[in-house]
C-alpha cells in the first residue's frame, strides 16, 4: 500500500508540477501531463484514499486520517465522502432514494424504483458524457450540495454549529486546490489561461469517466437486485444476503485492474469485508465464492471488463425503457 501511494500520488503531482515550472513547454506535453494525472487521480481516489477512509489502509486511526485526506488533495472531500460512501452506499446499497450513489440527476436513471421520464428512454446513448463530467462537478458544487443535504438528513454529528464548519472547511480546501492546479499553472507556466483550463477540463473528464464506470459496473448491472422497502419503509433481508444480491465483481483474473482500481474488481469482497484493506480481496474471494455456493447464494462476477461495462449500458436501457416499479403493503 505503501509503494502503492507513493507511485499514484506521484503520478497525479509530478506532471502537474512540470507544468507549474515550465518543464512542459509544448501543447502535446502540456496535455499529456494533464492525462497522466488524471490517472493518478483516478489511481489515489480508488486505490489510496478509499481504503484509508473505510479504515483499512492502517491499523493507525491517525495514519488513515491523514491518508483519507489525499481525496482532499484531487479536489474532493473526505469529509463528505465518508457519508456519501462509507454511511448510505455501504448500508443501503441499490435502495432507490438511500444509496447516494444511485440518486441520480433528472436526466439519469439507475433505479427500477425511481421516477421514469421520457429522457431516460436515451440514457445509455449520453450517459458516458455526464459520466465524464462527474468529478469535475464533484470538486465544484457537489459538496456542498450534498454536505448541506445530509445535514437536513440529520446525518451530520454536531449540528449547525458543525455544518458551519464544515462549509468553512470545504471553501478553504477548495480554493486551497484551485490555486494550486489552476492558479499555479497559469500564473508560473509558459501557456495561456484557456490551455491551462483546457487541460484541466480534459483532466477531469479522464479522471471522471474512469471512476464512474468503475463505481457502477459493480452495481448498474442486470444480474443484481434493486430492493425497496415496504410501505412501512422497511426492506426485507439480512444485511450480507443484501451486499452479495446488489454487487457484481469484474474482471477477477486481471492483476493489473485490480492494482490500478484498489481491489473494487472484487466489489463484492469490498462489501462483504469494507474494513479489510483491498490487498488481501484476491486471498479472500476464492473463499467467499465457494461459502456462498455452499449457502446457496448468490455471488456474482463477469469475468472481463468490457463484458462488465456493456452490460451495464445494457442496464441503461432496461432502465430507460421499464416502468417504475411500486412497493408492497406492509
Amino acid at each position: 500500500m505503501v509503494i502503492k501511494s507513493i507511485l499514484l500520488i506521484s503520478l497525479y503531482i509530478v506532471p502537474i508540477t512540470l507544468v507549474i515550472t515550465g518543464v512542459a513547454s509544448t501543447t502535446f506535453q502540456l496535455f499529456g501531463c494533464y492525462l497522466l494525472s488524471a490517472f493518478g487521480m483516478a489511481g489515489v481516489g480508488m486505490g489510496v484514499m478509499h481504503d484509508a477512509i473505510h479504515g483499512s489502509y492502517s491499523k493507525s486511526k491517525r495514519v488513515n486520517t491523514w491518508i483519507g485526506y489525499t481525496l482532499d488533495m484531487v479536489g474532493a472531500s473526505s469529509m463528505v465522502w465518508h457519508l456519501q460512501h462509507n454511511v448510505l452506499h455501504h448500508s443501503y446499497t441499490n435502495i432507490d432514494e438511500h444509496d447516494d450513489d444511485i440518486n441520480a440527476p433528472f436526466f439519469l436513471r439507475f433505479s427500477p424504483n425511481a421516477e421514469k421520464n421520457e429522457l431516460h428512454k436515451y440514457q445509455h446513448l449520453y450517459a458516458w458524457f455526464f459520466y465524464s463530467l462527474s468529478t469535475l462537478s464533484w470538486v465544484t458544487a457537489k459538496d456542498f450540495i450534498r454536505f448541506t443535504r445530509y445535514y437536513n438528513k440529520g446525518l451530520v454529528k454536531g449540528g449547525e454549529s458543525a455544518y458551519r464548519k464544515g462549509i468553512v472547511k470545504l471553501i478553504f480546501l477548495k480554493l486551497v486546490y484551485f490555486a494550486v492546479v489552476l492558479g499555479l499553472p497559469i500564473i508560473f507556466s509558459p501557456f495561456s489561461a484557456g490551455m491551462i483550463i483546457l487541460g484541466f477540463v480534459m483532466m477531469h473528464c479522464v479522471t471522471g469517466f474512469i471512476i464512474t464506470m468503475v463505481f457502477q459496473i459493480a452495481h448498474i448491472v442486470e444480474v443484481v437486485d434493486f430492493p425497496m422497502a415496504d410501505t412501512d419503509g422497511v426492506v426485507e433481508g439480512e444485511r450480507i444476503l443484501h451486499q452479495l444480491a446488489t454487487t457484481c465483481n469484474f474482471a477477477p483474473s486481471s492483476k493489473v485492474l485490480f492494482w490500478f482500481v484498489g481491489g473494487l474488481n472484487y466489489q463484492v469482497e469490498h462489501h462483504l469485508f469494507p474494513d479489510i484493506c483491498h490487498v488481501h480481496y484476491r486471498e479472500i474471494a476464492p473463499i467467499v465464492k465457494a461459502t456462498a455456493e455452499e449457502f446457496n447464494v448468490p455471488y456474482y462476477s463477469k469475468p472481463h471488463f468490457l463484458m462488465a461495462v456493456l452490460d451495464h449500458f445494457k442496464m441503461l436501457y432496461v432502465l430507460g425503457n421499464s416502468p417504475k416499479m411500486e412497493p408492497v403493503k406492509a
